[in-house]
Protein backbone atom coordinates (compact mmCIF):
# COMPACT_ATOMS: atom_id res chain seq x y z
CA UNK A 1 0.00 0.00 0.00
CA UNK A 2 1.44 3.06 -0.92
CA UNK A 3 1.84 5.68 1.75
CA UNK A 4 -0.43 9.04 1.28
CA UNK A 5 0.76 12.10 -0.35
CA UNK A 6 -0.57 14.74 2.08
CA UNK A 7 0.38 12.96 5.58
CA UNK A 8 -1.69 13.98 8.12
CA UNK A 9 -0.60 16.73 10.91
CA UNK A 10 0.20 13.73 13.44
CA UNK A 11 2.42 12.41 11.71
CA UNK A 12 4.59 15.68 11.17
CA UNK A 13 4.60 16.20 14.81
CA UNK A 14 5.89 12.77 15.39
CA UNK A 15 8.05 13.34 12.91
CA UNK A 16 9.48 16.56 14.77
CA UNK A 17 9.52 14.80 17.81
CA UNK A 18 11.96 12.05 16.18
CA UNK A 19 13.88 14.21 14.73
CA UNK A 20 14.40 16.63 18.06
CA UNK A 21 15.71 13.20 19.61
CA UNK A 22 18.13 12.06 16.97
CA UNK A 23 19.70 15.60 17.29
CA UNK A 24 20.29 14.96 21.34
CA UNK A 25 22.27 12.38 20.00
CA UNK A 26 19.41 9.48 20.95
CA UNK A 27 17.90 6.63 17.95
CA UNK A 28 15.09 4.70 18.53
CA UNK A 29 15.34 0.61 19.57
CA UNK A 30 12.97 -2.14 19.61
CA UNK A 31 13.16 -4.35 22.56
CA UNK A 32 11.24 -7.97 22.86
CA UNK A 33 10.59 -8.67 26.43
CA UNK A 34 8.54 -11.84 27.71
CA UNK A 35 4.17 -11.37 27.58
CA UNK A 36 3.37 -10.72 31.25
CA UNK A 37 -0.53 -11.53 30.38
CA UNK A 38 0.95 -14.98 29.29
CA UNK A 39 -0.23 -18.06 30.96
CA UNK A 40 2.88 -19.85 30.28
CA UNK A 41 4.60 -16.84 31.95
CA UNK A 42 2.51 -17.50 35.16
CA UNK A 43 3.00 -20.89 35.32
CA UNK A 44 7.21 -20.30 34.75
CA UNK A 45 6.97 -17.47 37.50
CA UNK A 46 5.16 -19.13 39.98
CA UNK A 47 7.17 -22.37 39.04
CA UNK A 48 10.08 -20.33 39.62
CA UNK A 49 8.82 -18.25 42.96
CA UNK A 50 8.17 -21.95 44.97
CA UNK A 51 12.02 -22.74 43.99
CA UNK A 52 13.01 -20.10 45.46
CA UNK A 53 10.56 -20.05 48.41
CA UNK A 54 12.06 -23.83 48.98
CA UNK A 55 15.74 -22.30 49.25
CA UNK A 56 17.60 -23.17 52.08
CA UNK A 57 18.47 -19.33 51.52
CA UNK A 58 14.76 -18.25 51.41
CA UNK A 59 14.83 -15.74 54.62
CA UNK A 60 18.42 -14.07 53.84
CA UNK A 61 17.00 -13.71 50.20
CA UNK A 62 13.66 -11.98 51.12
CA UNK A 63 15.46 -9.84 53.83
CA UNK A 64 17.79 -8.42 50.70
CA UNK A 65 14.34 -7.75 48.58
CA UNK A 66 13.00 -5.97 51.66
CA UNK A 67 15.96 -4.35 52.58
CA UNK A 68 16.22 -2.40 48.46
CA UNK A 69 12.36 -2.44 48.26
CA UNK A 70 10.14 0.84 48.24
CA UNK A 71 6.67 0.36 50.22
CA UNK A 72 4.13 2.75 50.71
CA UNK A 73 4.17 2.73 54.98
CA UNK A 74 1.21 4.97 55.99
Amino acid sequence: MPASPHPRPSQHKVRAHHARLRQQGLRPIQIWVPDTRSSAFAAEAHHQSLIVARSPHAKEDQDFVDSISVFNEQ
